[in-house]
């Protein structure tokens, strides 16, 4: 079963090796709060009528100004702290909702291989975050289970051998399921330099992980599965793909297949509201080899430096 209604306190990992150190980006948007206030200089010698009148039409005028926001993202090891926000992330996705809680422990546990976007407001607020599960690490948890189970039964017959395959633990090099997620404005750059980090975590682990060797060999991943929420067009038959980034993971894909959410209702749930007839929420299981993550990775450079 899992343990979505067991929210309880998440004490911060004490004593584990951080990985490679983390960048920050400054970024300026648009945003509501308003600028630190600017004094308004008015002739004394005026009446006080004119005063006001002076005063309401500037601050009509700074209404209409564009408010500018300065925000600092950070880059971070993952820590307690960010279960709910994590978690949030997961509850809004087709295909981890029903487990949110235990696969958020599990990316929160993975501290090798994963990255958070917050800010230095000591608020531990998640903007986005990405971490890669290796399956056979995990295997034994009931969450990664069911996933495999069902990415496996959602699977064509084309496709099926090699899938099993991929998540069967027996490879040269581990398979993983790669997560993530994140506020649908934030900035494309910071976007980016979240998906750096989490090579660059792997990079690093597979030379500096604190577990020896055989950690180093379960994150040195040849393979990654993700499972992409997206939407269909009736007419074109195309996919529309939630998030820019895993259409290009999906053009650099092996193979792609549609995942039956309906397979992902425990015994005893209702109808979700991405099982109800005529809903546009779907799910795709794309699967990369490292070559091909890495390819997508200098696509997405590309696209948002251009």
């Amino acid at each position: 079963d899992d343990d979505d209604d067991d929210d309880g306190d998440h004490d911060e990992h004490n004593g584990r090796n951080e990985g490679p150190k983390k960048k920050k980006a400054k970024v300026e948007k648009n945003g509501n709060k308003q600028n630190s206030s600017s004094s308004t200089t008015t002739n004394t010698s005026s009446k006080k009528k004119n005063e006001t009148k002076n005063t309401k039409a500037k601050k009509k005028e700074k209404k209409n100004e564009p408010e500018i926001v300065n925000l600092e993202f950070t880059f971070n090891d993952m820590k307690d702290a960010y279960f709910h926000g994590i978690k949030n992330f997961l509850t809004n996705q087709p295909a981890y909702a029903s487990n949110s809680s235990a696969l958020s422990d599990l990316i929160i546990e993975n501290i090798s291989v994963g990255t958070v976007v917050s800010t230095e407001d000591g608020e531990d607020n998640v903007f986005g975050f990405a971490s890669v599960l290796n399956v056979t690490t995990y295997k034994d948890k009931p969450c990664m289970k069911l996933l495999k189970q069902k990415i496996i039964e959602s699977c064509p017959g084309k496709h099926k051998v090699e899938m099993e395959t991929v998540l069967s633990g027996t490879t040269k090099r581990p398979a993983g399921i790669f997560l993530h997620g994140r506020m649908v404005n934030l900035p494309l750059e910071i976007t980016l330099i979240l998906h750096e980090q989490l090579v660059q975590d792997m990079d690093w682990a597979v030379d500096h992980a604190e577990g020896g060797e055989e950690e180093r060999k379960s994150l040195n991943f040849g393979a990654f599965v993700i499972l992409a929420p997206c939407t269909r067009d009736g007419a074109s038959h195309s996919t529309i793909y939630k998030n820019f980034d895993d259409e290009v993971f999906s053009g650099n894909a092996e193979f792609t297949f549609p995942m039956d959410l309906s397979k992902l209702r425990r015994k005893g749930e209702g109808r979700s509201k991405t099982e109800n007839e005529g809903d546009s929420d779907h799910v795709d299981v794309i699967v990369l080899t490292k070559d091909g993550h890495r390819t997508a990775m200098k696509e997405l450079k590309t696209m948002i430096q251009v």
